[in-house]
């Protein structure tokens, strides 16, 4: 946000209040520089490589098979049976497929027709920060008002007595993203559980963003609806473009109790009626794939992790290593640069790489201006390619 007040073009008069101060997002405007300076991007989390043949194919064959008209509102059965199956095998809950599911147009999707469906104006919302940059947009949008909880390096710790005093008698809900974008920080069950009890202390409303669930390195990644008491009042969101890397397939679903669903799908029922029926085909292929392509998932980004973890420290970045997600936050004081926009356009126009600003992310850009972040959704070679750019900062 403040970053595109510096480098995009104004936001137009005709943009509604709530919208203008968001400007365009921070990942258009890296993106759209590493394209005019030839840059590897590792900004915009997407990967530079395809999915699985198998997904594609069983999209292709709906295709050919005639499913070409308006999906059912909340998913097609064979979907929603899907999801509800995958999620009682990860986490033990059985859900009804029919009343507990809503298929969306990605994560994002869900993410506003939860806060326009669920959320007053003038409720409380608390986000974490660093945030997914939408967030603050979606509290935007519905009326709210957000509180912010900021996670701090090295650890990016829950502080306790600061997430005590954030909530009120107003608070409506709580965002959860974990594991979590951009520090990659998995957040603990004495966290969740911490979470869960102020949630039930205040009446309020948890809704998580889980989609980074199945990328996982080095902790144990819980659902905060398992938790005693708080299935009830979750939202559980997640998607099919991370963990299969199709991103644009835009796949996304919304997990809750049907009283919390009923305000989803009133929502969801007039933003986009219904997502891709072709593409929520294939997305039934995949979550049924068997479990050993989650573990072959894992291990091959963990691999790439650790290329682009052990190269920034070389180079003399301080690293942060993620427990999850496909992101690294790191440290670029050592490079003598003002804060995090004037080292990322530095990168992007002279060394060749685009990496993301992450005071974008925060509501004070004070708090973001030592960070860097980077994606390594990219296949090996680009990752290599990337850190021998970057070698120079280091000289």
């Amino acid at each position: 946000m403040r970053y595109a007040n510096a480098m995009s073009d104004s936001s137009s008069n005709a943009v509604a209040d709530r919208l203008a101060p968001f400007g365009s997002t921070i990942f258009t405007q890296i993106s759209r520089l590493a394209i005019e300076h030839n840059a590897i991007n590792l900004g915009q989390g997407f990967p530079n490589f395809d999915g699985p043949e198998f997904i594609k194919q069983a999209a292709i064959d709906a295709i050919n098979n005639g499913h070409g008209q308006y999906a059912r509102m909340f998913g097609i059965p064979q979907l929603n049976q899907a999801i509800a199956e995958r999620f009682q095998t990860d986490t033990g809950l059985s859900i009804d497929p029919d009343a507990e599911i809503t298929v969306t147009s990605g994560c994002t999707e869900a993410l506003i027709a939860t806060f326009m469906g669920l959320i007053n104006p003038g409720d409380e919302v608390i986000l974490f920060e660093p945030y997914y940059d939408s967030y603050p947009a979606c509290v935007a949008m519905s009326g709210a008002e957000a509180k912010f909880i900021t996670l701090r390096p090295p650890d990016f710790e829950v502080n306790e007595a600061k997430l005590r005093a954030a909530f009120s008698d107003k608070t409506k809900a709580i965002l959860v993203n974990t594991p979590h974008n951009p520090t990659g920080k998995v957040f603990t069950k004495a966290e969740l559980e911490l979470i869960a009890t102020l949630c039930k202390e205040h009446d309020a409303i948890a809704i998580t963003d889980e989609v980074y669930e199945r990328l996982v390195f080095d902790e144990e990644h819980i659902s905060l609806a398992t938790l005693d008491g708080m299935y009830e009042r979750t939202v559980t969101l997640s998607s099919l473009g991370k963990t299969f890397s199709l991103t644009g397939w835009k796949i996304g679903w919304a997990l809750a109790p049907a009283r919390l669903t009923a305000g989803v799908r009133a929502a969801h029922q007039f933003i986009t009626f219904a997502t891709a029926t072709p593409l929520q085909h294939g997305a039934v292929a995949a979550l049924r794939t068997d479990d050993s392509y989650y573990q072959e998932f894992v291990e091959t980004y963990q691999r790439r992790r650790d290329i682009l973890a052990d190269g920034l420290d070389k180079i003399g970045f301080e690293v942060y290593l993620p427990q999850g997600t496909y992101f690294v936050l790191a440290d670029h004081t050592r490079f003598g640069f003002a804060d995090d926009v004037s080292f990322c356009e530095h990168l992007i126009k002279e060394v060749g790489v685009a990496a993301i600003p992450p005071s974008a992310f925060y509501s004070n850009p004070s708090d973001g201006k030592n960070l860097v972040r980077f994606a390594f959704c990219k296949d090996e070679q680009t990752l290599i390619d990337a850190l021998k750019r970057m070698s120079a900062l280091g000289s």
